[in-house]
C-alpha cells in the first residue's frame, strides 16, 4: 500500500469513483485548470474533460444550486466550498433545500450532493477561512456530516459518501492536510458512515475527538501513557449522525470523558456528547465531563490563532483534572 496524505487519499477516491460512474461530475471555484486552491482535484479536469470537472463562478449559492438541480436530474455532482467561511453564503440551498428536499418529496427524491468544504484553523488564513461551523450544519436534519482525521478513513468515507445517495457535507481538516501521512489501499473500499473509531484502546478516561483534533488527543495519549495513565482515544468520524454507543460504551469502562474540539465551546458538538452520556451513562462516571474547546470568539487571525486551538498541553490539563477529581 501507497503511503498518502489526506490530499492524495481523497483525490484518489474521487478518481475512482469518477472512473466508476460517468454520471459524476465535480464543479466549484478553481477545482478544474488549477486542480482546487489546496490540490485535491488536481489532475482530474485534464483526465475527465471540462464538462466533468468544472470551473464555476465565484458563487457559493450558484454552486449548490446547480448541484442541486444536477442531482435531481439523475447525475452525481460533488460540489466544492472552498473555505468553510463560505458557506453561509449558500446556507439558504443547503438547509432550505437540500437538506428538506426527502422529505419534501415524501421519500420520493433523494440527493445525491456532497459537499466538500477545507475545514477548520491552523494555517494562519485570512479571516473566514478558518472557522468550524459544524453545530449549524448537524442541527440540519437531512444532512449527513462527515470530518476524516486520517488518510485512510478519508479515501474510505469518501467513497461511501459518493454511494450514499443522500446529501452530505464532507469537512476536510485542512491543518492535516499534508501533515498526516499514512498507508492507504489502492483498491475500492468505503468506511461506513456513522460508526465512530477507537484509535487508541484505554481504561482510566476517555478522550473523544474528531478532524485536526485527533492527532491532538493522541499525542495527549501518548503522553499520559508515559505517566501510567491509560487513554481510550474515540474518533467520532462522522457527526451526523453520531455513534453515541460507541462512546457510551467506552465511557462505561473509563468512568471519565474528555471532549475536544476546535470549534467555539457554546452549543459545541461536545455538549451533545456530554448530554447523551449524562443521559445514558451518568451512573459510570467518576468525574464531571470537560470540554477543552475552542473559545467562544471569532477565530483571531494569525497572532492568536495558536492561542485560540486546543492542543496537546490544553488537552493533558484536562485530563488531570478529572483524573484528579
Amino acid at each position: 500500500m501507497a503511503k498518502l496524505n489526506i490530499v492524495s487519499a481523497i483525490n484518489q477516491a474521487l478518481d475512482q469513483e469518477m472512473a466508476r460512474n460517468n454520471r459524476m461530475i465535480i464543479l466549484g471555484e478553481d477545482v478544474g485548470l488549477e486542480g482546487g486552491v489546496f490540490r485535491v482535484t488536481d489532475g482530474l479536469q485534464a483526465k475527465y474533460g471540462a464538462q466533468r470537472v468544472m470551473d464555476t463562478p465565484l458563487a457559493e449559492s450558484g454552486i449548490v444550486g446547480t448541484a442541486i438541480g444536477l442531482a435531481a436530474g439523475g447525475m452525481l455532482p460533488v460540489a466544492e466550498i472552498q473555505f468553510e467561511g463560505f458557506l453561509h453564503v449558500a446556507m439558504d440551498q443547503i438547509c432550505n433545500q437540500l437538506a428538506r428536499m426527502r422529505t419534501r418529496s415524501r421519500g420520493r427524491l433523494g440527493l445525491g450532493v456532497v459537499i466538500r468544504v477545507p475545514w477548520g484553523g491552523g494555517i494562519h488564513a485570512p479571516e473566514l477561512h478558518s472557522d468550524s461551523p459544524e453545530t449549524m450544519l448537524v442541527h440540519t436534519p437531512g444532512l449527513t456530516i462527515v470530518q476524516p482525521s486520517n488518510p485512510s478513513d478519508a479515501k474510505g468515507l469518501m467513497l461511501s459518501a459518493l454511494r450514499l445517495g443522500e446529501p452530505v457535507i464532507f469537512c476536510e481538516p485542512k491543518r492535516i492536510y499534508r501533515a498526516v501521512r499514512g498507508e492507504v489501499s489502492e483498491e475500492d473500499y468505503t468506511v461506513p458512515i456513522g460508526k465512530a473509531h477507537v484509535a487508541r484502546e484505554g481504561k482510566d478516561l476517555t478522550i473523544v475527538a474528531w478532524g485536526a483534533m485527533m492527532r491532538e488527543a493522541l499525542a495527549a495519549a501518548e503522553e499520559l501513557q508515559a505517566k501510567d495513565v491509560s487513554a481510550e482515544v474515540i474518533d467520532l468520524r462522522t457527526l451526523s449522525p453520531m455513534d453515541s454507543e460507541t462512546i457510551i460504551e467506552s465511557v462505561r469502562k473509563t468512568g471519565r470523558l474528555l471532549i475536544t474540539h476546535e470549534a467555539p465551546r457554546t452549543l459545541g458538538l461536545g455538549a451533545e456528547i456530554a448530554a447523551r452520556v449524562a443521559e445514558e451513562a451518568l451512573s459510570s462516571l467518576r468525574a464531571p465531563i470537560e470540554r477543552v474547546t475552542g473559545f467562544d470568539t471569532v477565530m483571531p487571525l494569525s497572532q492568536l490563532e495558536e492561542h485560540y486551538l486546543p492542543d496537546r498541553r490544553r488537552i493533558l490539563a484536562g485530563c488531570e483534572k478529572i483524573l484528579s477529581f
